[in-house]
Parts: C-alpha cells; structure tokens; sequence
C-alpha cells in the first residue's frame, strides 16, 4: 500500500477546508438577505378608502420588527405628517395604532422598521378616508 506524499495530504486537507467553507457561505447569505422586513399586509389597505374619523392602523411583515425602533408617520392632506403612537406589540411581525379624528381626504403612512436582521426598510401605504 503506497501513502500519499505529505504535500498531497496537506493539499487535500487544504482544499476540503476551502469548500467547506464556500458551501457555508453560501447557504447562510440567503437567509440574511430574506431576513429584511418586507411588508406582507395592511389596514387600511394601500389605496383604499376608509371610514374615519377613526382609523386603526395595522401593519405586517414577512419578519419579526422592533417597535421600540420602529415608526410610522401620517401624512395627512396638507402635507404635514404627525407621528403615529405604536401600541404594545401582540406579535413580533406587526405593528399596530389607531389614526385618530381624520377629516375626509388622502394621506399615506410612512413606516420605517429595524428588521431582527438589523436592517432597516421603509414603505409608504396610500389611503383615502371618506
């Protein structure tokens, strides 16, 4: 029985490191990068029309967000925006509030999340109130 040379091991050994190393790469990059927040739903629905004066507000996404970091902002029809209190967080991917004593016209909510992947992502969801 012939031993392989000790360069050859020592390649050998090299080389399934390497791979190794490659195929852990690349089966971690895609779940940091599926990890951002990704809006799934809202209420109101973007560009729908709502009755007010009161509105609750509900928010989801495709992970878990920090209400602590997160917020939303109501634009409303003259174009200045107010923020929006978030309520106790019930479930880990949404964020919940009410917009309160809204005048007939449109406005937008403009929500910033911090994603448990730490990234951050921004939306705007369109509504008019009746």
């Amino acid at each position: 029985m012939k031993l392989p040379h000790r360069s050859s091991l020592f390649q050998d050994v090299l080389r399934a490191c390497v791979m190794t190393a490659i195929a852990v790469t690349l089966i971690t990059i895609p779940r940091v990068a599926s990890a951002h927040a990704v809006l799934m739903r809202s209420l109101p629905a973007a560009n729908s029309t709502v009755h007010g004066p009161d509105v609750p507000v509900t928010i989801q996404f495709n992970s878990r967000v920090d209400s602590a970091r997160s917020t939303l902002l109501l634009s409303m029809p003259g174009g200045e925006a107010k923020p929006l209190v978030l309520e106790k967080q019930t479930a880990p991917d949404t964020l919940t509030t009410h917009a309160t004593q809204l005048t007939p016209g449109k406005y937008a909510i403009r929500w910033q999340v911090l994603a448990t992947d730490g990234h951050i992502t921004r939306g705007q969801i369109s509504f008019a109130v009746q």
